[in-house]
């Protein structure tokens, strides 16, 4: 994938989340509870709190308003009933899409993901229909336009932190760790405040489908767009090469 485009993906992505910030917070809101209920509410003892912490400082979440989600989650734990829960599924063109949702009802969610699929005139598959052709790596990009230190510096920071690769793309520097290694990695770089243009655990594609007829591009748009708008829906992963 080149460093362009999925720069530009990345910055689109979060420009059209900036223009949803009710349905990000919301979002990042049950992210929140879920980790509490897991790890209690204590970001320096809970390292899945301290990443949804970063990842809703990223998306310009109050402070106050993440300390409220906390609170809220600490003082009603029991009332805390999501569940984590995955779709895989295909797009035009036999492209591949993964929908991770937390969720208190499965049987809304799976409808309306369902739904989203069919008028985009794809299909929901059967678990690990498509999830075999990504790879669930740590992801961390660094705005060039943001950092001012040395790339190498930055490359050796990360690296000794225990990323497992470090690429220079045209507009941005990207950090690969394993899962299990993505919050020393990241912690590590928010020490040295390093500009973190997005972090998180993600699946990264091995190959990648392009769409050059307008109706399928439009037919997945039609379907991005409706998981957009699902607040049950967490991330959407595809490996369409835009």
């Amino acid at each position: 994938m080149s460093g362009h485009s999925k720069f530009s993906n990345i910055k689109h992505k979060k420009e059209r989340n900036d223009a949803k910030k009710g349905k990000v917070f919301t979002v990042i809101g049950r992210e929140i509870a879920v980790a509490v209920k897991e790890g209690g509410a204590d970001p320096e003892t809970n390292s899945k709190l301290r990443d949804v912490i970063a990842k809703a400082k990223a998306n310009n979440m109050p402070n106050d308003t993440i300390d409220r989600g906390i609170k809220k989650a600490a003082g009603d734990i029991g009332s805390v009933n999501f569940e984590t829960v995955t779709y895989e599924g295909y797009g035009p063109n036999g492209l591949a899409i993964i929908v991770k949702a937390l969720t208190d009802n499965k049987n809304r969610t799976a409808s309306n993901v369902r739904n989203a699929f069919t008028k985009g005139g794809g299909s929901v598959g059967t678990q690990g229909c498509v999830s075999y052709m990504f790879d669930e790596k740590g992801q961390i990009l660094v705005d060039k336009e943001e950092y001012d230190g040395d790339a190498d510096d930055l490359m050796m920071l990360s690296l000794d932190a225990g990323a497992e690769d470090f690429n220079e793309e045209e507009d941005c520097f990207e950090i690969i760790t394993a899962p299990g290694d993505f919050s020393a990695v990241r912690e590590s770089l928010e020490k040295e405040t390093v500009p973190m243009l997005m972090a998180q655990v993600t699946m990264i594609p091995q190959t990648y489908v392009s769409l050059t007829d307008e109706n399928d591009i439009k037919s997945f748009g039609k379907t991005m767009d409706l998981l957009d708008t699902d607040d049950d829906v967490q991330e959407v992963f595809h490996n369409l090469e835009e």
